[in-house]
């Protein structure tokens, strides 16, 4: 108990010693970077309004958009390209899981592509 004792206070001065000794090499100041100077070229940047940087986000957001339905329409074609391939190679007697998948990713497509052009009107 006594050495517990001894060891707590032993480790309570080194740590305040450190503590004062950490202090006293920034003087209990704190130091901070300088400001940054604004040079002569920022004076010229130009500012745009609100109603041009909304104007340029719809802008944006519509050549998305069309780059999408074009992407998903080319998509479209080729799904239904490889339906139409598998509908002429099987018998009419049977219904293929891969036909039925094929034909649902067509419909799920179809539907975002209608729902892309709606959003552009």
């Amino acid at each position: 108990m006594v050495r517990s004792k001894l060891s707590l206070r032993l480790a309570l001065v080194i740590s305040v010693g450190m503590a004062r000794f950490a202090f006293a090499q920034n003087d209990g100041r704190i130091h901070l970077p300088p400001l940054v100077q604004q040079g002569q070229d920022t004076r010229n940047v130009p500012i745009k309004s609100s109603e041009q940087v909304d104007r340029e986000r719809a802008q944006k957001a519509h050549e998305l958009r069309q780059t999408e339905i074009r992407r998903d329409t080319q998509k479209l074609v080729q799904l239904s390209a490889e339906l139409k391939d598998y509908v002429e190679k099987s018998s009419p007697s049977i219904l293929s899981v891969d036909m039925v998948k094929k034909a649902e990713t067509i419909e799920k497509l179809a539907r975002s592509v209608k729902e892309k052009l709606k959003d552009e009107r």
